[in-house]
């Protein structure tokens, strides 16, 4: 087989997709700060001027929806009606009712929230197990927020996007940048010699090593040549419309469910969450160098009703041995997953932009390889 190429991208927490997903789960962790058994299925629309909260919530507590909104736009840096949206200007709309009872009745007896398919994923070719182009353009996308905040660069306004393509070898490792585009909303006064300048310097080489640079990888800085006007003004945000930056780049599959602004009952979220724990687990575990873990659940049934795995030749042991050994070790039921990763806390505003795995920070228990030494003695290995 020939060398091939994989492309993966990302977006800045000014990108109007990711203002609506932080808002969402903001609002989610509001809620489970004061109530952790709070339900919460939150969707926002972002539009010039204008933020639509939408959604169920299903608590005892009060939270201050439009404070939330206000406090976010201010921390991302929409704070002049000019970007399109202000934080001490724009209207709140609420559109917020209760959970229907219907579904309610079978999350209270410890069923998944919904029907549906989860994956998760991991690969050895980065230390995060993740897949290389991903973790590059949530790299790019991170600095750039960062040069903006601390003024390092004043013309950087917050909406962006990243879009890295690696070149792979006939045997699945990474070899070479192919292209590196960024696209940086900015100040209408600051040149495009400026721009690439400053971007090739302070975000493209403080990323990515120079190592995976070679005189053939391809640099697209704003390609338009003009990117001024960007967030809400420029397009309208939804919740849910990044789950490929969210997860794994367009790399493994994806059930199609988005993760923002649901609380943990639902397996949309706890139980890409839960695979990718797993995924990650095994490859650390020395079983595979990759792996697609996948579950589904139907709604109001505890147990998943199938649990699968693909390990593209990887493995040392059959498949349906490792899928043997998960169905031993971990409790896939809503309960369990919750219980197991602590899911019942505010933590989930972070994960709402530069995405949900590869993160080892504080919070992110799914990345946790604390299940390897188990697997690997169950399935017999050295």
């Amino acid at each position: 087989m020939a060398n091939y190429f994989i492309t993966s991208e990302s977006v800045t927490e000014g990108h109007p997709d990711k203002i609506c997903d932080q808002v969402s789960d903001a609002i989610l962790d509001a809620v489970l700060e004061k109530d952790p058994f709070g339900r919460v299925a939150v969707e926002v629309l972002a539009t010039r001027g204008l933020i639509v909260v939408s959604g169920e919530i299903s608590t005892e507590c009060y939270v201050d929806l439009a404070e939330i909104v206000r406090s976010l736009l201010y921390e991302i840096g929409y704070t002049d009606a000019d970007m399109g949206i202000d934080a001490e200007t724009c209207a709140v709309i609420s559109a917020i009712q209760g959970q229907s009872s219907d579904i309610a009745m079978g999350v209270n007896i410890g069923g998944a929230g919904d029907q549906g398919m989860m994956y998760g994923f991991a690969t050895d070719e980065t230390p995060e197990l993740m897949p290389m182009p991903i973790m590059l353009a949530h790299g790019l996308v991170r600095r750039l927020a960062e040069i903006r905040k601390v003024n390092v660069v004043n013309y950087l306004h917050p909406d962006g996007k990243t879009q890295v393509t690696i070149e792979y070898n006939n045997e699945g490792k990474p070899l070479r940048v192919d292209t590196i585009l960024i696209s940086a909303q900015h100040h209408v006064d600051v040149s495009n010699e400026k721009i690439h300048e400053d971007i090739k310097k302070l975000v493209i080489e403080e990323v990515v090593s120079s190592d995976l640079i070679d005189d053939r990888t391809k640099i697209l800085i704003n390609p338009t040549g003009r990117f001024v006007i960007g967030g809400p003004q420029g397009d309208t945000g939804l919740t849910g419309r990044k789950i490929i930056v969210d997860t794994y780049g367009g790399i493994a599959h994806h059930g199609g469910g988005c993760f923002s602004g649901k609380d943990p009952t639902k397996v949309d979220r706890s139980a890409s969450y839960m695979a990718r724990y797993v995924a990650k687990n095994l490859v650390a575990s020395g079983v595979c160098k990759k792996v697609e873990v996948a579950l589904s659940y139907a709604i109001g049934v505890a147990e998943p009703t199938s649990i699968a795995v693909e390990t593209f030749g990887t493995a040392r042991i059959e498949d349906s041995k490792i899928v043997a050994i998960l169905r031993k070790l971990f409790d896939f039921t809503p309960q369990g997953i919750i219980d197991k990763l602590k899911l019942r806390r505010p933590i989930y505003r972070r994960t709402a932009c530069y995405g949900h795995f590869g993160r080892e920070e504080q919070g992110f228990t799914w990345e946790v390889c604390d299940m390897a030494d188990a697997i690997k003695r169950e399935a017999g290995i050295g």
